[in-house]
């Protein structure tokens, strides 16, 4: 980016400036990003990651409750399931960068394994249609909302 900067700061007192701008940001790959803010701005809560959770299990309860020639529906539930598998994932991880501070991994020393181990439990939980899986996701992301909220008090 210093060689683009370099570039537009030789035109600095051209009236080519704006033109030449406009062509470069056309000519360059861009894309969207999505984050949530960096601004502390303090909307922090675990409620997502529980929701999205508890979306898997029943995802894969409904599932293993389908007839066997219902692959619409299958198809259907097994995408949701996958979606809120790595919605959690998310949400953990916007806990773990954004929110959480050492000093909260000095009170928890667990809590970057539980992180690292819940954040698994999601990836598995896309590949699979396991019961346990599922529950076992649950309780980790309610052990991560738990001290979440031991934080807030």
């Amino acid at each position: 980016m210093s060689f683009i900067n370099s570039l537009i700061n030789k035109f600095e007192s051209s009236p080519f400036k704006q033109s030449f701008q406009a062509s470069l940001i056309k000519l360059l790959p861009t894309k969207p990003i999505y984050a949530h803010c960096d601004i502390p701005c303090g909307i922090y809560d675990p409620h997502n990651a529980q929701l999205a959770s508890q979306t898997v299990l029943k995802m894969v309860q409904k599932i293993k409750e389908l007839p066997e020639d219902d692959r619409n529906n299958f198809v259907r539930m097994v995408m949701t399931k996958e979606e809120h598998a790595e919605i959690c994932k998310r949400e953990i991880l916007i806990l773990w960068t954004d929110y959480f501070k050492s000093e909260h991994l000095e009170k928890f020393p667990d809590l970057h394994d539980l992180v690292w181990k819940t954040t698994k439990l999601c990836s598995e939980n896309k590949r699979s249609i396991d019961e346990k899986l599922a529950k076992d996701l649950i309780e980790s992301v309610d052990q991560i909302a738990e001290i979440f909220n031991s934080t807030k008090k």
